[in-house]
């Protein structure tokens, strides 16, 4: 946007069988796993739906479906690494932007304006929302830099610690926003959907929890 607001963008990857979510497998089967990936998703870009005035973006591999709402610019994600992805993404969108990944479906419209505040606020240069598995779920930038990204190693237990390092050595001020938990295996998908029993992915996981009940009891 011109108006100096950074815009909210997320980084996903298509809810394909086979291709998403594949840590939740098993118990969940390929098809099972999509599912839970498309109504995580779904609920991010509600999400940032439900916050007015703001560019949005989706930074996306593969093509939307379905669970695409109105009011999005749709880019390619770029090739390489997340590291590479994610340097991509900030550059490709310009300007001020927080950037959230499809991995936190108890992510609210409260939650990202309060992201949003904390970037746009006096003498702060980035935002980093770590994960409970040592990952972060978001990350803003007032301004694009390859180099925020580039070389820091990604989806390690030690991500979301090295990346503030990154930050900090270029001399950025960096701000902490509240930790959430990523979905990334079963128990998480259950602790997530506690957390959000009225999201899609909850009513999701209940589906899946409630057929796995049956078959155990026909068994």
């Amino acid at each position: 946007m011109t108006d100096g607001h950074a815009a909210l963008v997320v980084i996903a990857k298509a809810p394909v069988a086979g291709r998403s979510k594949t840590r939740l497998c098993p118990p969940c089967t390929p098809d099972e796993a999509a599912t839970l990936a498309e109504a995580a998703l779904a609920d991010t870009l509600a999400a940032v739906a439900s916050v007015p005035e703001r560019r949005r973006v989706l930074v996306l591999d593969g093509r939307p479906g379905r669970w695409l709402p109105p009011g999005f610019e749709v880019i390619p994600q770029r090739n390489g690494g997340l590291d590479h992805r994610l340097a991509g993404a900030f550059d490709d969108v310009g300007g001020p932007a927080l950037l959230v990944g499809m991995d936190t479906p108890q992510l609210t419209p409260t939650l990202l304006a309060f992201a949003l505040d904390r970037l746009e606020g006096e003498a702060v240069d980035a935002v980093l929302g770590p994960a409970l598995d040592g990952g972060y779920w978001a990350v803003g930038l007032r301004q694009p830099r390859a180099d925020a990204f580039v070389g820091v190693p990604m989806s390690t237990a030690a991500t979301g610690e090295n990346q503030v390092t990154r930050l900090t050595s270029l001399g950025l001020t960096v701000v902490s926003l509240p930790a959430l938990r990523d979905v990334d295996h079963f128990d998480d998908a259950l602790a997530v959907a506690d957390e959000a029993p009225g999201s899609r992915f909850a009513t999701a996981v209940r589906a899946m929890t409630a057929v796995g009940a049956e078959l155990v009891g026909d068994a």
